[in-house]
């Protein structure tokens, strides 16, 4: 099952090799040799990653930033391609999410807790710091600067100094497929009229917005009470991606599921994107990724470049280049075509 596959905790098999470091005779780079779970067909970023990209981001200062499911963050900062290493933290973290504040620090929602770089420096948030729990999935910024954190054990707030646990409705749909945690929300966005989604794990969407919550499933429309992620577009429809029902669009008024009309193949949503023109982009289940312009639906394939139809991870960055993060190496698309990452931003090698 390809999302629950990219839920996965493991972090596989380490064998003598891993970490060593090799000369390329051709090029003379220093490649990092170690094992990885599928083959890399295009780039694994020099070798640092051993089971795929996650999430991506570019920030305000132009650096990239790579969240790796086993392998913590990766940087390239123009220069340097690096794994960061940070002190009390696990080298095999996974990471989820990537977000970026007013004042340019950039935050990243881990398997190890919460992390702040703010150009300079990383700073860890746990427990310790009252975090609920140290594994998270959702993760944003509101309006007000306020941080949104969904870890296993429940959502909490973060004002950069305290965290402060925020509860959700006791209200549960009939029978809930949960993955992990009744108390987990995978994915929290904030809409352009500040009502804060917070997609849970199996127990539908809650709408929040001053004190009052609405309980999506469905029952009242929700295509899946499964959601795996959720978008809102620049004409303020929600994108809803599930595990179990395809996806859906929702304009405030009405769901429009293009998978159940025909139009979409397969019922595994997620890595919902829009990109610079509008585009919406998400991955469905072996079945590559597709685009809307506004219009219709198109469907790319490994037909049309990319190396496998497993895609996990989608983003735009300041060149308008889309990059996809898939089981074997990440791929580009420029507008023209798809290829190896490594054609058109040879650093990462």
């Amino acid at each position: 099952m390809f999302i629950a596959l990219h839920l996965s905790y493991g972090y596989g098999q380490v064998n003598e090799n891993e970490g060593k470091e090799e000369k390329s005779h051709e090029n003379q780079t220093t490649v990092l040799k170690q094992t990885t779970v599928f083959p890399q067909i295009h780039t694994n970023l020099n070798g640092m990653v051993r089971e795929f990209v996650r999430t991506m981001y570019q920030d305000t200062k132009g650096n990239y930033w790579f969240g790796t499911n086993g392998n913590g963050i990766i940087r390239y900062d123009g220069q340097t391609l690096e794994t960061i290493t940070i002190e009390g933290i696990h080298p095999y973290m996974r990471v989820i999410e990537i977000v970026e504040d007013k004042a340019g620090n950039v935050w990243f929602g881990t398997s190890d807790g919460l992390i702040k770089y703010d150009g300079k420096k990383f700073t860890t948030f746990s427990k310790k710091e009252g975090l609920q729990d140290e594994e998270i999935w959702g993760l944003t910024i509101d309006k007000s600067g306020l941080i949104w954190v969904g870890a296993i054990d429940g959502v909490s707030h973060f004002d950069g100094e305290k965290f402060i646990p925020f509860s959700l409705p006791d209200l549960m749909v009939e029978n809930p497929q949960h993955m992990l945690s009744d108390k987990l929300v995978f994915k929290i966005i904030e809409d352009k009229s500040g009502t804060i989604w917070l997609a849970t794990d199996g127990n539908g969407i809650f709408k929040y917005n001053k004190g009052e919550f609405t309980h999506l499933t469905s029952k009242n429309g929700l295509t899946d009470n499964n959601a795996a992620d959720i978008l809102e577009d620049r004409h303020g429809n929600i994108w809803i991606g599930t595990f179990y029902g395809g996806i859906s669009k929702f304009d405030g008024k009405t769901y429009t599921n293009f998978t159940k009309d025909g139009i979409i193949d397969g019922i595994e949503i997620g890595s919902l994107y829009e990109d610079s023109k509008g585009n919406i982009w998400f991955s469905v289940e072996n079945q590559g990724v597709y685009r809307y312009d506004g219009t219709n639906f198109t469907q790319f394939t490994t037909e049309n470049g990319l190396t496998t139809n497993g895609v996990l991870s989608i983003f735009e960055d300041n060149k308008q280049q889309l990059w996809f993060g898939t089981w074997q190496g990440i791929c580009l698309y420029d507008g023209v075509k798809f290829m190896n990452a490594v054609e058109k931003e040879p650093w990462v090698k």
